[in-house]
Order: structure tokens, then sequence, then C-alpha cells
């Protein structure tokens, strides 16, 4: 029986996201087999009857994935302090439902390409830690060296890679 910490139980299986799911805790709003918690580090299992002022919490058995087509010039984030478009403007746009998707892993600011999202976390986490193969194609500006093939097939671990696309990086129509 796995178990997992109350308000990411909550937020996998409602509407709440973990914020929203902690502050119902705080405020003694949820219950686990008919005892008032308010101890945010509480773990649960699919056993436990979790209710939130009073109703059930059921789980979620339905899950959906979409296919989106990322433009160069969105982050793949909720939201942004700089102020640059992210996929979720352009989701809210078509339906504010899509706030509550995750993606499937990440094309960084300068990329294009298919991106997936799911409105089940956990679904997410399976497919980003999986052996699923991903294949990518690159644009290489300049003289492709023999160091440039090995580094295309063994991949790039640059010491700022986590930080998306370089500062002066351009985006360019093809």
């Amino acid at each position: 029986m796995q178990k997992s910490r109350l308000n990411k139980f909550i937020s996998h299986n409602t509407s709440y996201s973990r914020r929203e799911a902690d502050e119902l805790i705080k405020q003694g709003k949820v219950s686990v087999n008919g005892r008032v918690v308010s101890e945010l580090a509480t773990s649960v299992s699919d056993e436990d009857k979790v209710k939130i002022n009073g109703r059930i919490v059921r789980l979620k058995k339905e899950f959906t994935v979409i296919v989106y087509h990322k433009q160069k010039g969105e982050l793949v984030s909720k939201k942004d302090d700089r102020g640059r478009k992210t996929i979720y403007d352009s989701l809210d746009s078509l339906d504010r439902q899509f706030a509550k998707f995750v993606s499937i892993g990440r094309l960084d600011y300068a990329s294009e390409g298919l991106l997936l999202l799911t409105d089940a976390p956990a679904i997410a986490t399976a497919l980003m830690n999986s052996d699923v193969e991903r294949e990518y194609y690159l644009k290489v500006k300049g003289e492709i060296t023999p160091e440039v093939i090995t580094a295309m097939n063994e991949g790039f671990f640059a010491a700022d890679a986590t930080k998306g696309a370089h500062a002066k990086t351009a985006i360019k129509s093809m």
C-alpha cells in the first residue's frame, strides 16, 4: 500500500492545488478516516477516507493527456517573473481548465515542438521517469566538427543547462 502526502493526494484527486490543500488542512477543513487533520505532513493511502468540508474525495480514475505544439518564445512554466509568454497563456485563451494540467517534460524557450500535458501528475511523473525514447531535431549553426557530433550522440552537459535558453539566444522563424 503506497502512501503519499495528504496535500498531494488532494491536489491529484480534486481541483485544489497543493498550496490550497495546505490551507484547507490548516483551517481544519480536512478529515482522514473521520478525524480532523491539522498536520501538513500527514500521509494517506488510497484506502483512507479523505473528506473536505464533509465531502468525500473520490480517487480520480480517469485522466486526460493533451498534445500541444509549443512555439518558439514560450516558456514551459505556469508563470514567469520577467513577463515572458508561457504555454499556459496560450492554453488559457482556449479554456481555463488547462491551468491544472502539468507538462510531461519541457522544451526550452527557443525550442518548438510536441509537448504532452496531463491532468494527472502521477502520469506525468511516471512518463518523465520512464525509458520512453525521446527524439530531438537540431539546427546547428556553424561547422559540424567531430566534437559537435560526439556531443549530439552523447548529450550536452553544460553546467547551466537547467537555466533554460541562453540570454543571447536568437529566436528565428524557419
